[in-house]
């Protein structure tokens, strides 16, 4: 079963572990160590305190550019520049960030389809269930940064899930704007159940999560975005100390607010082979439009097979490998959508 030495009452600033017990060939006694940094300055009565904040990188272990901004900001962050309780873990999947695949090598899980958990699981599914059971309850806002990793590129974005709760969806809206990116992004899942962000929405926290670009390779500007759109949002909730920035008072154009929350935005390979997209990262694109070929490898001879938007919008994301096996997804085509469209009831 999962042990920490943390004490997430404990004024002050910790560094510790959560340890996963762990036998394999070469040690029978050992446990994977997943770093934590607890961070905590509550002044006065308790109903003062500032909120509790657990923020999250390495949900899938190729996703760097969330567990750099956790890294740096653990390292940087003192408890008298917050008013509340920072968690902060980098690389929640530990395995998979050391091996830099999405799934972890150890149990082959995939941490955003583990939840609720087990506590006497895999290690995947007891980290899940420590999230379930003694860090979600203890929060008001969970912040899990994703990327596209190896598989997907994205427009950087800050997005969230169209909750059901009209006061919980505004105070998310209200969160994930202030990231401050270019584009926020409101999605569906049409790959499965267990998500991390969906076991905290379920027990009512603000979440906000992200897509802040994809591939190996990570241009500078996104690790700007990424870094100080989280410290703007640890403003924004009031946990960090400070003044918080608009897009205006930073003399940016108003935010495109996007959502995809139908399966034709998501556009599935229809057979194998090598993916040329033809659209721009961000660019508008009409229904019908080919966005994309599959060209054969055993067959240049043969015309590639087209894949064409199913919707209006902008191209928000695209397959980032260019071989690709059927039914992965190569392109999700979002539309533009109003502040009052996302609050109606």
């Amino acid at each position: 079963m999962l042990y920490t030495s943390i004490d997430f009452e404990k004024q002050g600033k910790q560094q510790g572990f959560l340890q996963i017990p762990h036998s394999h060939n070469l040690a029978g006694w050992a446990n994977v160590m997943v770093p934590i940094t607890v961070l905590i300055n509550r002044q006065g009565k308790e109903s003062d305190y500032g909120p509790t904040v657990l923020l999250l990188g390495g949900n899938h272990g190729d996703e760097y550019q969330g567990q750099i901004a956790i890294m740096k900001l653990a390292r940087e962050i003192l408890p008298e520049q917050i008013s509340g309780r920072l968690i902060l873990i980098p690389s929640l999947n530990l395995p998979a960030a050391r091996a830099s695949t999405r799934l972890s090598p150890i149990d082959g899980m995939n941490m955003n389809r583990a939840f609720p958990g087990s506590a006497e699981g895999s290690v995947t599914s007891q980290i899940a269930h420590f999230l379930t059971t003694v860090l979600f309850p203890l929060c008001d806002v969970v912040i899990d940064i994703h990327s596209g990793g190896r598989s997907m590129e994205f427009v950087p974005c800050s997005h969230m899930h169209l909750v059901a709760d009209l006061n919980q969806r505004k105070k998310m809206l209200a969160a994930m704007l202030a990231w401050n990116s270019d584009f926020s992004f409101l999605y569906t899942d049409i790959a499965g159940s267990g998500l991390l962000p969906v076991e905290a929405e379920n027990q009512g926290k603000v979440v906000i999560t992200t897509e802040m670009g994809g591939g190996e390779c990570i241009p500078a500007t996104v690790h700007r975005i990424t870094q100080s759109g989280l410290r703007n949002v640890l403003v924004h909730v009031g946990l960090l100390k400070g003044r918080e920035k608009t897009r205006e008072s930073l003399g940016l154009p108003p935010v495109v607010l996007t959502q995809a929350l139908s399966r034709e935005n998501y556009l599935l390979a229809p057979e194998s082979g090598i993916f040329e997209v033809t659209v721009d990262l961000g660019e508008m694109v009409t229904r019908g439009q080919t966005v994309g070929f599959i060209h054969q490898l055993e067959r240049p001879d043969r015309t590639p097979e087209s894949v064409c938007a199913q919707s209006s919008g902008f191209l928000i994301t695209m397959r980032a490998p260019c071989l690709t096996q059927q039914g992965d997804c190569v392109a999700v085509i979002a539309q533009q959508v109003s502040m009052d469209e996302v609050l109606l009831e």
